[in-house]
């Protein structure tokens, strides 16, 4: 079934001059190192993410008053967010703490929220409209690490952009911070979870005073794999949807699983096992070469965690599991759902200690992208729980599909419900323009394996 796409919505906003916003109160002067996970390649870029809200009745305040004024009380507890990124030796990042402060802009629209379908997660329309980058704004070092953009919509809603400096914090830590503005905007004295920045638990401990400990995985993620055959597309090639998986798609899937898969295998690890499979038909790869299918695995909450709570770094690792073309198209989708599985359940604290120590002697290299598909799953962070005084969100989660500079090597779950009311999960893909109705076609296989054509897509954009 094809839902209603907003991708030809064209709108106009009116932004007031960017400012910076300090904390509300003086914060220390010091400079703190970010862990060895924090600052790998594959994590120094700036995340976007979006906020729709309704009209809310009985709140008449200006939103974009609020919550900047909310974001200065949160930076007094999270203020190395108010500093600047440098870089010291061995590429080591650490922040300045300046208590410079956040970007902010105003931003006023003639567009109406019900405009925007927003429920059905990205791609968005006009997104640069929404989240401006503001001159001088997007680097890694010496910039803010913060952007917010609060634009009020002709209904009486408005939009919350973010754009956040991923080497700071993870998805649970963005939410973190997020949820103490949150609370400081509806009223609340102090956020109710204290940040602890606590970096050093995740840094590479040294053998002795000149050699650092050697990783103890092989951690085939970080493989140095050469661009062949085109395994890189450009972005201007690239064809963006967003499909939505419901129980039913999950049913269907987990049907083709042998009994003991269907019922040990979670639902990340059965979609993520189809997506990559039916992303392999469609590019149609020779058969021996290689496809890596990485998962962000968090060891938050896991046993025997090392990570406190209130830590809103990064912590978590890019377990890849990997198969020829070849394997992958001529077994059934239950032997990438295993890959998967094994891949992803090797992560534990040993494992992500381990990655810190290759970080800090191989010079913090980028994950593998060629060949290269990387998901991450966000519907359990809590985003869309969080309420700014206008009660929940109609969407809050990534604003775009991909991850950092690479276009077209990663997807988000996110949680979404789509135009009939049913809860699931909207899966943002990119693909080459020539493959994505091949992809849609290998998906409806799985997903309703006798109406293919019935897969439901939510929104496309090219």
């Amino acid at each position: 079934i094809a839902m209603a796409s907003s991708s030809a919505l064209q709108f106009t906003v009116r932004r007031n001059p960017a400012v910076l916003v300090p904390p509300a109160a003086p914060t220390p002067r010091e400079l703190k190192r970010l862990s060895d996970i924090d600052d790998q390649e594959g994590l120094r870029f700036q995340l976007p993410l979006i906020h729709f809200f309704r009209r809310h009745d009985g709140q008449d305040d200006d939103p974009a008053l609020v919550i900047r004024g909310a974001i200065a009380a949160a930076l007094v507890h999270y203020y190395p967010f108010a500093g600047r990124l440098r870089e010291l030796e061995g590429r080591k990042l650490a922040v300045d703490c300046t208590g410079e402060g956040v970007l902010f802009v105003e931003a006023d629209s003639d567009v109406r929220l019900d405009q925007f379908d927003a429920a059905l997660g990205p791609p968005f329309p006009c997104l640069d409209e929404l989240l401006f980058d503001v001159p001088g704004s997007s680097g890694i070092l010496d910039s803010p690490l913060l952007l917010f953009q609060v634009t009020r919509l002709a209904c009486g809603g408005f939009v919350m952009a973010v754009r956040i400096q991923h080497t700071m914090a993870d998805g649970a830590g963005i939410v973190q911070l997020l949820g103490a503005i949150a609370e400081l905007a509806r009223g609340a004295p102090e956020p109710t979870v204290w940040p602890v920045w606590a970096r050093q638990l995740l840094r590479a401990p040294p053998l002795d005073d000149d050699v650092l400990l050697p990783p103890r995985f092989a951690h085939r993620e970080y493989d140095e794999v050469m661009d062949m055959n085109g395994a890189i597309v450009p972005f201007d090639f690239m064809v963006h949807r967003s499909f939505f998986i419901g129980r039913r798609e999950i049913s269907a899937i987990r049907s083709h699983l042998p009994p003991a898969l269907r019922r040990g295998a979670t639902n990340f690890e059965v979609l993520t096992g189809c997506l990559w499979r039916c992303r392999t038909v469609a590019l149609a790869p020779r058969a021996d070469e290689e496809m890596r299918m990485i998962c962000i695995v968090n060891i938050r909450g896991r046993n025997n965690t090392i990570i406190p709570a209130g830590y809103y770094g990064n912590a978590f690792a890019f377990p890849v599991a990997i198969s020829t073309a070849g394997d992958l198209l001529a077994n059934p989708v239950s032997y990438a759902v295993e890959l998967v599985m094994k891949a992803k359940r090797e992560v534990d604290v040993e494992y992500i200690r381990s990655v810190a120590a290759l970080m800090a002697r191989r010079g913090r290299p980028h994950f593998a992208v060629a060949r290269a598909y990387l998901v991450s799953d966000v519907t359990k962070v809590g985003i869309r729980d969080l309420d700014f005084g206008w009660g929940k969100p109609v969407y809050a989660g990534p604003a775009k599909g991909g991850v950092g500079a690479i276009p077209g090597v990663a997807s988000f779950f996110i949680a979404v419900r789509n135009d009939m009311g049913e809860e699931g999960i909207a899966v943002p893909v990119c693909m080459p323009g020539p493959t994505m109705d091949k992809f849609v076609e290998e998906m409806g296989k799985l997903t309703h394996p006798t109406l293919a054509d019935t897969f439901q897509t939510l929104r496309s954009a090219i």
